[in-house]
């Protein structure tokens, strides 16, 4: 047993795992009695009554029931309601044999890692388990909620030396899972959401997931069998307070999270209307992608690493006409012209005008956020064809 499986084995996850199938009755019979059931269940579930709905939660006897017959249903209800229609790419790349860590970029607090459990369990793969904030979990129905659907807490906030701690934990139990429970796993590649469409996969990251190596570059992150994966919606969830965020940081205003914002953008996320949405898996990044020169410092395969992921979601994005109309716009011209219509390009002006108006600040400097939001994938797509 090598250094690190050791220190492994002596840590107790059981603050931030999800739940065990034989915590799942009791949590459920505890959720049932929260008022915010019935409420959510009218909008989850429309179509079952109260009795079936209760009928249907006393069958449940482990999490794979829950996701099954709760979440997957409720998934493809918000799906049918807020877009016009999901497609994806590249599944064949995986093994229904093999568990992964899914590196994703991050464009919805909820329907991002969501998206990807119901087309795991459509194409007969086990769903993941589901990194999620700390700042989300209240230790009330949301975390109940979240830890039967296969969510674990990443505490976020500390000193440096707390922080290296929890990236320690973090770092192990991700290795934990995916080498030893054989289960897969899916990470932002950074905190937070994308706020300008810039998808960049954080080195410190591929750093924290590298602690619980056993020192070798390649071998650790081989065991890990890292997917990008690329969600593309066609709107942006949260277009406007993704760019109100990125306005007051413009302006050198320091911005502050108002006490509900979190909870309100997973809601505006997934009721907003999201126009078509686009789940590419990319190929697993294996050893034999890792081979590097006898002289390579860490530092330089860390580097080498995020470009092979980033390179796979610029690949993988899927480009709508408003990115191109976007693209033409932020560079003045009509390079992209052949790739959308002048009704395209007016119902997406008239789109962001809207947007702006019920927004506080300078009008040119709101449309430029805006049009730099969905230019970016263009950009990015473009250095790597």
């Amino acid at each position: 047993m090598n250094h690190s499986d050791q220190n492994t084995e002596e840590m107790n996850f059981d603050d931030m795992r999800p739940y065990h199938d034989s915590e799942v009755r009791d949590v459920l019979d505890k959720m049932k009695q929260h008022p915010l059931f019935g409420k959510l269940s009218k909008y989850l579930w429309p179509e079952m009554g109260a009795e079936e709905l209760s009928g249907k939660t006393n069958k449940i006897g482990n999490v794979k029931d829950f996701q099954v017959e709760f979440m997957h249903p409720a998934i493809r209800t918000i799906v049918a309601r807020s877009s016009d229609g999901l497609t994806y790419s590249g599944i064949e790349n995986l093994d229904k044999h093999e568990s992964y860590l899914y590196i994703a970029n991050h464009r919805d607090i909820l329907l991002d890692s969501a998206i990807l459990q119901i087309l795991l369990v459509e194409n007969d793969f086990e769903t993941s388990e589901i990194t999620f904030g700390n700042n989300l979990m209240d230790a009330g129905f949301i975390t109940d909620l979240g830890k039967l659907n296969r969510m674990f807490t990443v505490q976020r906030e500390g000193t440096s030396r707390e922080l290296y701690n929890i990236s320690k934990r973090l770092s192990a139990y991700i290795r934990q899972a995916i080498v030893k429970k054989k289960v897969s796993v899916w990470i932002a590649q950074r905190s937070g959401r994308t706020k300008d469409g810039n998808d960049i996969t954080q080195t410190g990251l591929l750093k924290m997931l590298n602690i619980s190596g056993n020192g070798d570059f390649s071998e650790s992150f081989s065991q890990l069998r890292i997917v990008p994966l690329t969600i593309s919606y066609e709107y942006e969830p949260c277009d406007d307070i993704k760019i109100k965020e990125k306005y007051l940081s413009s302006m050198h205003i320091q911005y502050k999270k108002a006490p509900d914002e979190d909870i309100n953008s997973i809601i505006a996320g997934v009721v907003n209307h999201k126009g078509r949405i686009h789940l590419a898996f990319g190929k697993p990044i294996l050893g034999s992608d890792l081979k590097f020169e006898n002289n390579t410092t860490e530092n330089d395969k860390t580097k080498e690493l995020t470009r092979l992921i980033d390179q796979q979601i610029y690949r993988d994005y899927k480009l709508w006409p408003v990115n191109y109309i976007a693209a033409d716009l932020s560079e003045n011209s009509t390079r992209y012209g052949s790739e959308y219509s002048q009704i395209e390009k007016d119902k997406f002006l008239n789109y962001v005008n809207n947007k702006i108006t019920n927004m506080d600040g300078e009008y040119e400097v709101l449309f430029n956020l805006f049009i730099n939001l969905y230019a970016y994938p263009v950009k990015n797509k473009s250095t790597y064809s």
